[in-house]
């Protein structure tokens, strides 16, 4: 009998050696940080004047703080959490007085507590200013309020809800500290500010959870047709398109120069192999996609609405980009694409309908939706007519009137 016993208990510690395992390969023992879609609520306290002088020019700087939360009706606080900025254009003074955040946490998952357990590091999306309901940052377009974070982790839930691979991402409220308040500045520093955030998954913990082993670096990068399978790059391009963002970048074939270069043929997305050697793209940051800003400043030197009948610029966006991959994919695989996602549509607007939006947020949200759904969800609406005929000129009804008049409106269009 002891024997048996012996036996039996040493099958069970292989088997959950087995299963630890395959969790942490698989990714199945992600944080519960991200289980949850209601904002939640930290402290963060830190040298925030200091860390923005030096850290804007320097991407090595750092400062020390302390985050603490609430949970199971005890506060637990996490000292010495290391604080550095994060984002590209996002840390110019001009751009975000207030910039992204990345919180280095502690190795010792007991000092985090539960709800950040199994996390290393947390990138937070910050309300980047203190600016009104309509304004954008004059040269990147962004929205400089709290409006944006809660915004942006929507899209981020939308598009897990439409199974399109992307970090995980929860709405926040935080209360940030100045441990080196000064005086006479707006918003008062010596009072604890309290905004709307966004709380974002780190790339490592993004990789492990989908079952990666590795990020491809963009140095490492070729092109789309040669390391993504046609329909993972088709998801990815419909799924920008149904966000209304411009702000990414993907070298689909070794002659594509469309909004890429040498630099860049990978912006705003992740290459990631799996444990298999298949790699799929993982897309990310939207703080300046249409359904976060709204509108793009841009808008009128690259489109113009008579293109659509609702005379909508939200409608050209996503017309303009779902109608450019009739040219990068076979009608196979487009049309097993669109399937996908119309099949996605009640957990797109499920995940709209339960997201804490602003109302002007909600309604910009819904014209996206509205828009995408549209344009894909008919083959009369999507495999509509097009111009592919050299030195044609667009008009914008019978009447003969141009669309436009300018030069650059003569060419092919297709």
């Amino acid at each position: 009998m002891a024997a048996r016993l012996l036996s039996a208990l040493a099958l069970a510690l292989v088997i959950s050696a087995v299963v630890d395992l395959r969790a942490e390969r698989t990714g199945s023992s992600a944080t519960p940080l991200f289980d949850d879609a209601a904002p939640v609520a930290l402290t963060l306290k830190a040298p925030f004047n200091d860390l923005f002088e030096h850290a804007r020019s320097d991407d090595s700087y750092a400062v020390t703080g302390t985050l603490s939360y609430a949970h199971g009706g005890r506060e637990i606080s996490i000292e010495n959490v290391k604080l550095t900025l994060r984002g590209n254009t996002s840390k110019g003074e001009n751009e975000c007085a207030f910039p992204k955040l990345k919180v280095d946490l502690p190795a010792d998952e007991d000092v985090a507590g539960p709800l950040l357990s199994r996390l290393r590091a947390l990138k937070i999306g910050t309300h980047c200013g203190e600016a009104g309901e309509d304004a954008l940052t004059p040269k990147f377009g962004r929205m400089p309020n709290e409006h944006s974070p809660l915004r942006e982790a929507f899209v981020y839930r939308l598009l897990e809800a439409v199974d399109v691979p992307t970090l995980k991402a929860r709405p926040a409220r935080i209360t940030y500290v100045y441990a080196d308040a000064k005086p006479g500045q707006s918003p008062a520093q010596e009072q604890p500010l309290v905004r709307n955030a966004m709380l974002l998954e780190g790339t490592d913990e993004a990789i492990k959870r989908l079952g990666g082993m590795r990020e491809i670096e963009e140095k490492e990068f070729t092109t789309a047709q040669a390391q993504f399978t046609p329909a993972d790059t088709a998801r990815l391009a419909f799924a920008e398109a149904m966000i209304g963002n411009f702000d990414w970048c993907l070298k689909m074939v070794p002659s594509d120069t469309y909004r890429c270069d040498a630099r860049h043929p990978l912006w705003n997305i992740l290459a990631v192999v799996l444990g298999d050697s298949k790699v799929i793209p993982v897309m990310y940051d939207f703080d300046v996609s249409g359904m976060v800003v709204g509108r793009h400043p841009w808008f009128k030197t690259v489109f113009n609405t008579d293109f659509s009948r609702s005379h909508s610029p939200i409608d050209v966006e996503v017309l303009a980009q779902v109608q450019r991959t009739r040219t990068l994919f076979s009608r196979d695989v487009l049309d097993a694409v669109r399937r996908e996602f119309t099949q996605r549509r009640n957990a797109a607007y499920d995940a709209f309908a339960a997201a804490p939006l602003d109302a002007a947020g909600r309604r910009i949200a819904k014209e996206y939706l509205d828009s995408f759904f549209d344009a894909i969800g008919s083959d009369e609406a999507f495999y509509r007519p097009v111009v592919a005929t050299e030195g044609a000129k667009p008009y914008a009804n019978d009447s003969g009137a141009p669309v436009c008049a300018a030069a650059g409106c003569w060419g092919r269009v297709a």
